[in-house]
């Protein structure tokens, strides 16, 4: 499997996204270009302690009863999100690319960029267990846009 902390997989990743236009279009779901861009750098925020979700008991124990076969499986088309990963308005593109280009690098550049070891979804996660949702996450999107 690719690994975000791989510098070789972590510069393929950012060609896809270098890839990525404004006027991309989405294959599945209802988001636009920027608003996936947005989408998945704040979950990747998530792991470097810079951004953060509430989740209450419920949510959290499914979390932890799903991690093991979500993590170890594709993503699934237009699954739920949590709503502080909902972006409905339009933003700068570029902006937004070049933020998510440099936080996805980041996984590579510092080894010790991950500064959370317990996802309020998710659970308990190790440094494999980030590999797999960060890849994953970003894999998922990018191919519901084409690229």
């Amino acid at each position: 499997m690719n690994s975000i902390y791989n510098k070789v997989d972590n510069a393929l990743m950012i060609q896809r996204i270098q890839s990525l236009q404004p006027e991309s279009k989405a294959i599945w779901g209802k988001m636009t270009a920027d608003q996936m861009i947005k989408h998945t750098n704040e979950a990747i925020k998530i792991a470097f302690g810079e951004a953060h979700l509430k989740m209450n008991f419920l949510m959290r124990f499914l979390g932890k009863i799903l991690k093991n076969k979500v993590l170890n499986s594709e993503f699934k088309r237009n699954s739920p999100t949590a709503p502080e990963f909902i972006f409905s308005e339009r933003y700068d593109f570029e902006t937004a690319k070049n933020e998510l280009i440099t936080n996805f690098s980041r996984f590579c550049e510092d080894q010790k960029a991950i500064k959370v070891w317990f996802h309020p979804f998710w659970g308990k996660m190790a440094k494999e267990d980030w590999d797999k949702l960060m890849w994953k996450h970003l894999d998922h999107h990018l191919r519901q846009f084409g690229v």
